[in-house]
């Protein structure tokens, strides 16, 4: 797949300045989601940097194994063939969902940008979308799937009697369990829904405040080879999104959880307001421990500290309250 500036003409690979415009290779995974998602990125780094750009699709281990995520070992199955085609030179960016990725920078490789971030709720998606039943309206022992553990501890925090089924799939498999009836309802993400223009299924909206999303849910990362300047890249990165994400992260990491953990983090600035707040769960959703921080931002040069400094305090809080035990079992 390929586009360009109307006022520039596509090239047929890469080159150098003086021969003409080159064409930047925008890696990706071959789902629909992440297709759309990243040729929304390819198409705003052609209007910034004026080339053309070629959508190159990668598959990962993610794509092909049916196998549970946490099975699999949850963050990275997306991700690891993707970085590999960047460093051996196969494209020039990739794209990613930013909850794929490990918190651990990998060698040789960098983000270069956080686009402006899309909504961070999940959906809970039941038969009839927004005409159907809520999640505290679905009937006692609703088949109800998911393949996050987070999910699955939340959604049994509140609804203990709800039959959770373990599911994998794109957006529209997923869906189709509960067209299909074999599902009562799914849970996934608004972001998701909302790129692939599939907002007509979602029942619910999810409130932040009673379930604190992935970290980075909603965020997408522009990755890049350390230290290049790939044109448009530098540019297309909004602080906001990159301070939220990167402190929802900063927490997963302290906590040393991957996405097999029952973690959920959140942060939010808006008109000078930072607020962050995080839950760690049993998988039963029996227990939950949470902390939250919230501090006035006047000056935005100062945002990327503060959501450091909150998300550490948001960890020693958990820690306090015996979060290492919690992930440990």
């Amino acid at each position: 797949m390929t586009g360009a500036p109307a006022a520039v003409p596509a090239a047929s690979g890469a080159g150098s300045a003086s021969a003409g415009p080159r064409m930047l290779r925008v890696g990706t995974r071959g789902s629909a989601l992440a297709v759309a998602q990243t040729t929304m990125v390819a198409e705003r780094l052609s209007e910034l940097s004026g080339l053309p750009y070629e959508i190159v699709r990668v598959t990962t281990t993610g794509d092909t194994s049916r196998a549970s995520l946490s099975s699999l070992g949850g963050t990275g199955v997306f991700a690891t063939e993707l970085r590999e085609a960047l460093l051996q030179g196969e494209c020039d960016v990739i794209v990613h969902s930013l909850k794929d990725l490990p918190t651990a920078k990998a060698p040789g490789l960098e983000i270069g940008a956080h686009p402006v971030r899309e909504d961070q709720r999940d959906a809970l998606c039941s038969a009839g979308g927004a005409g159907g039943l809520g999640l505290l309206a679905l009937p006692a022992g609703a088949r109800v799937g998911t393949g996050s553990p987070r999910r699955v501890a939340q959604l049994r925090s509140v609804r203990p009697d709800l039959d959770i089924r373990d599911i994998r799939g794109n957006i529209d498999t997923r869906l189709g369990f509960v067209t299909s009836g074999e599902l009562d309802a799914v849970v996934l993400a608004v972001a998701g829904l909302t790129r692939l223009g599939r907002t007509d299924a979602i029942t619910e909206r999810i409130d932040l405040e009673r379930f604190p999303g992935a970290p980075g849910q909603g965020c997408l990362a522009v990755e890049i080879r350390e230290g290049e300047v790939v044109p448009g890249v530098a540019e297309l990165d909004d602080p906001v999104a990159r301070a939220t994400a990167t402190a929802e992260r900063r927490i997963l990491a302290r906590l040393e959880a991957g996405c097999a953990a029952p973690v959920g983090a959140t942060a939010e600035y808006h008109q000078g307001q930072w607020r962050i707040w995080a839950g760690v769960y049993t998988l039963d959703g029996r227990t939950a421990l949470t902390s939250r921080r919230e501090v006035r931002v006047d000056d935005g040069s100062v945002l990327a500290r503060i959501a450091e400094d909150t998300a550490d305090a948001v960890t020693g809080d958990l820690f306090d309250q015996g979060a290492a035990q919690l992930i440990a079992h």
